[in-house]
């Protein structure tokens, strides 16, 4: 495919190596540090955007009104989500959205909602999730953490809500307290932990490199060339 990147930061590069690799050609690179613009992309196959979340919805709004399929993978605008893959939709757009896309985090996500359904009856465990990132992220909490804990609220009859909080913390009712920290070059580290008066029990995913998710997103690119609507990680990992 004729692929076209939105963002060229550490994650962009780590992208065009792959899909160089994957026999794929770097069409394009929209930048502000290029001196490159949208207006570039007329004529790609498909478009990888990985960017900040106040030009996020721009680019993809940009890539759907002109037939461009886009895979996204900027975090910290999700609360305008749902009515982008609307706009999608009433535009016969192409869309492939996560907020992790890391095959190990997506089984993370999974054994962590089955916990939370196995945590129902459990109301002496209170529930804390800590992410740590490196300190160029800007978002908090990550929006990998952030989907982990909607995906283990829609499992729960306990906790209905989240919240940012600065310092580790525990819930046992409504909201479930996410801590966010910056340090170092950290790729990401992503804790459940469910503590009671007795002990505690602790999921936790670590990735170790980039690479993980630069491969899910090449694959998403992969997959959603050729289909029609708004996808994201269950879509392409079905079968697991």
């Amino acid at each position: 495919m004729n692929i076209s990147l939105i963002g060229y930061g550490k994650m962009g590069k780590e992208i065009e190596k792959l899909c160089i690799q994957r026999n794929h050609n770097v069409y394009s690179i929209v930048d502000p540090r290029l001196n490159t613009d949208l207006q570039i992309l007329e004529g790609t196959d498909l478009a990888i955007e990985f960017t900040e979340p106040r030009a996020a919805i721009s680019n993809i709004r940009f890539c759907i009104d002109r037939g461009i399929p886009v895979v996204s993978g900027t975090t910290g605008w999700q609360s305008e989500l749902e009515s982008l893959k609307q706009y999608c939709l009433d535009h016969d757009g192409s869309l492939f959205y996560s907020s992790n896309f890391s095959i190990g985090v997506h089984l993370f996500w999974k054994i962590s909602a089955q916990l939370a359904k196995l945590m129902n009856s459990q109301d002496a465990y209170q529930l804390g999730l800590h992410e740590i990132h490196h300190d160029q992220k800007k978002d908090a909490p990550s929006g990998t953490a952030v989907t982990l804990a909607e995906r283990m609220i829609a499992a729960s009859t306990r906790f209905q809500t989240w919240h940012g909080q600065e310092t580790i913390a525990f819930s046992s009712m409504d909201s479930i307290p996410i801590s966010s920290e910056r340090k170092g070059d950290v790729p990401g580290i992503h804790l459940v932990e469910y503590r009671s008066a007795h002990d505690r029990i602790i999921l936790t995913h670590e990735a170790y490199s980039r690479s993980g998710f630069v491969e899910g997103v090449v694959r998403a690119a992969e997959w959603l060339n050729g289909r029609k609507g708004v996808f994201g990680m269950d879509d392409l990992f079905s079968g697991v």
